[in-house]
């Protein structure tokens, strides 16, 4: 610890100790300020200890009491009385500081990871911001000027933390995750409580499922999941020899297979960069994890605190964290140069939650979401620039966890099973329609029974059909499992309503789901998740459109896992697949950039020899331009079940049409055997 962070660190302690002591406020505001300085000294004490006697020495029942005591305050039964809850925090201060004092105890709580990780500046920029707001009270501030300490608390940090975030992103010596997962002994599930994420029971049972397979089904998902990522290279025909890191995200409990993926990786070449998914001012991922990650406390708590920036997010404040961002990446720019791009693992089966919409919830305003909209393209062109995106590639992968319920051993082995699918039959099946698809003009994708689905879908034109072709051959690379077939429609002429009855997107429950497009672009949009029509729609326009005013279809793509279809039917669980799986199991539409963002000109190439020609559309085209009007920095998939289509068929250039898909089963010749898994 340097004589300066020290310093301060003595300033800090003793300034909380004396609001335990205070009473200069009144009473609410005491009772405030007290909870949120006992806190930070709880933390304190932990910071101390891990950094005195290291994790590896500190008793597992301590380890245990803090994981309690840390994430007390926003459990589901103590949420409702908590300052963190800005509906209590209203109904107590007035909604302009009840909003401020919410923001501001959910910002304290950010701290909890970097007392496990010794990372002192970050604990005590959050305990110098909450003394000052103490003395501000304390002096009768009035709320401007509360405001403005929490702006320039926001401006003033905003180089320090995004240089620890590109960091993390890129420099495997940052290994805090890494030793934990290399080094701890994995038979028992105490080694969980060292990462400084909140454990339940979920988590430890994941680890004593893995723990109990054989080494063989231990190799099978790892190398599947590597295997993928380093296919993702071949097949898009980069260099990954020329990359050094890889970065790993994964929720806990599922060390031993990242343990033997991390050997792989190495094999290749690469180290793991594996940071935690932080959610604060300095780096809001919404209700998204990005990185690794425990037991969610509560997602009501992440939903009401999503756009806490809302307070003082401007236009000066985007162009600080741009330039922040861009020096941040300088900085660190060999490194950023040799990072080869994500390997996710995904975790579904956690029981559906309805977030409630609260008006006592700070919101960006809509001056504000097109700021983030301009913030979000300017970070995206910045990463792009540094982590090339023509020389990264992805792959993802998806488990159940247990809490999807009392079959979770049989439904977990059943997920393995439909992730270690054999390619090369699904690649020739795929053959198969993509040879149909590339003599079609467009294609007509309808809804059945109370599915409202009926859209155009416009087709690229081939100039070489004997070198070219429209769609991409899906096999288990980036996106496992197997079993799609998609393109990049052509935005003029496609058009229709795309609807879906119920379905999950980024944890993220919609029912009665319907968006409108012309000439390829969203028009209009609903849902029924709420009875004011009006929450409805900014419900989508947070969460899909992400604040655009409007996204074009990125991505058309036909699903051919009926195996994955029938397995969810089996388990009753086809509502809460991961879109990684479910996008599989019946055509799917994604709204926002293509397949191909920031690659579309280089050259990729089917099984069969022949190039994909359709990676562009009339937006992406417009990078060669202007990078910022190209390209939206989403993409989310919205997946029709077989069961709730009608058919697909496909019009030819003569006049002619033939079906894909009829009444829910596949009926093109040479795909019969999709249709087998429906017998099971």
């Amino acid at each position: 610890m340097c004589d300066v962070l020290e310093e301060r660190f003595e300033l800090s302690k003793d300034g909380l100790k004396q609001i335990l002591e205070g009473s200069s406020l009144e009473e609410k505001l005491q009772q405030y300020f007290t909870k949120q300085a006992s806190f930070l000294l709880y933390v304190f004490d932990i910071y101390e200890e891990v950094k005195e006697n290291g994790l590896d020495n500190i008793d597992i029942n301590s380890l245990k009491k803090w994981n309690n005591d840390l994430y007390a305050d926003i459990l589901k039964d103590e949420y409702e009385d908590s300052f963190t809850n800005p509906k209590k925090a209203v109904s107590l201060f007035g909604k302009e500081i009840g909003q401020v004092l919410s923001l501001v105890a959910a910002e304290i709580r950010t701290v909890i990871g970097f007392a496990y990780e010794g990372e002192l500046f970050e604990i005590l920029i959050r305990a110098e911001l909450l003394l000052e707001l103490y003395g501000s009270f304390s002096d009768g501030a009035d709320i401007a000027l509360v405001k403005e300490i929490i702006y320039h608390y926001a401006f003033d940090y905003s180089e320090e933390c995004s240089l620890r975030r590109v960091r993390e992103m890129v420099d495997p010596s940052l290994d805090f995750a890494t030793k934990i997962i290399m080094n701890d002994d994995l038979t028992t599930t105490d080694y969980l409580y060292k990462f400084g994420e909140y454990i339940t029971d979920n988590e430890i049972k994941m680890s004593k499922h893995l723990a109990s397979l054989s080494d063989e089904d231990i190799e099978k998902i790892a190398s599947t999941y590597t295997e993928g990522y380093r296919i993702g290279f071949i097949n898009t025909g980069k260099n990954l020899y020329k990359k050094k890191t890889v970065n790993i995200r994964y929720p806990l409990g599922m060390e031993r297979v990242v343990r033997r993926s991390i050997e792989l990786f190495r094999n290749m070449g690469l180290s793991p960069v594996i940071y935690r998914a932080y959610n604060s001012l300095f780096r809001r991922q919404g209700t998204n994890k990005i990185g690794y990650f425990g037991a969610n406390p509560n997602k009501q708590y992440d939903f009401d605190h999503k756009e806490d920036e809302a307070l003082f997010f401007d236009g000066n404040f985007v162009t600080r964290k741009l330039e922040c961002l861009e020096k941040a990446f300088e900085e660190y720019k060999t490194l950023a140069n040799e990072h080869a791009g994500p390997a996710v693992i995904e975790s579904f089966g956690e029981a559906p939650y309805q977030n409630i919409v609260k008006d006592e919830a700070l919101t960006l305003s809509e001056k504000q979401q097109k700021l983030t909209v301009r913030y979000m393209n300017g970070a995206g062109i910045t990463t792009n620039k540094y982590i090339i995106g023509e020389e990264r590639s992805f792959t993802i992968i998806a488990f159940p966890v247990p809490a999807i319920g009392e079959k979770f051993c049989d439904i977990f082995n059943d997920i393995l099973r439909i992730n270690t699918l054999e390619y090369e039959l699904y690649s020739n099946i795929q053959q198969k329609i993509i040879d149909a698809l590339d003599k079609a003009e467009y294609v007509r994708v309808k809804g059945s029974g109370n599915n409202k689905t009926d859209i155009k879908v416009q087709l690229v034109k081939l100039q070489d059909p004997a070198k070219e072709t429209k769609f991409e051959n899906c096999v288990a690379d980036v996106n496992i499992p197997v079993g799609e077939v998609f393109t990049s429609p052509v935005l003029k002429g496609t058009e229709g309503i795309l609807n879906v009855s119920k379905v999950f997107l980024n944890e993220l429950e919609y029912k009665d789901l319907t968006l409108e497009f012309k000439d390829g672009r969203v028009t209009s949009y609903s849902c029924s998740n709420y009875e004011d029509d009006e929450k409805n729609k900014k419900y989508i326009s947070d969460n899909i459109l992400f604040h655009h005013e409007t996204l074009p279809i990125g991505e058309f793509a036909i699903g051919t896992n009926t195996l994955a279809y029938v397995i969810a039917r089996k388990y009753d669980i086809e509502r809460i697949l991961p879109i990684l799986i479910a996008e599989k199991t019946g055509p799917h539409f994604a709204v926002g950039d293509t397949c191909y963002s920031h690659e579309e000109d280089l050259e990729t190439f089917n099984p069969d020899g022949k190039k994909i020609v359709a990676r562009s559309n009339e937006i992406s085209d417009l990078r060669k331009e202007d990078m910022s009007k190209a390209y939206f920095n989403c993409h989310t998939d919205i997946t029709i079940p077989y069961d709730e289509l009608e058919y697909i068929e496909l019009y030819m250039e003569d006049g002619t049409s033939l079906k894909v898909i009829d009444k829910g089963r596949f009926v093109l010749e040479g795909t019969e055997e999709l249709n087998k898994a429906f017998e099971e």
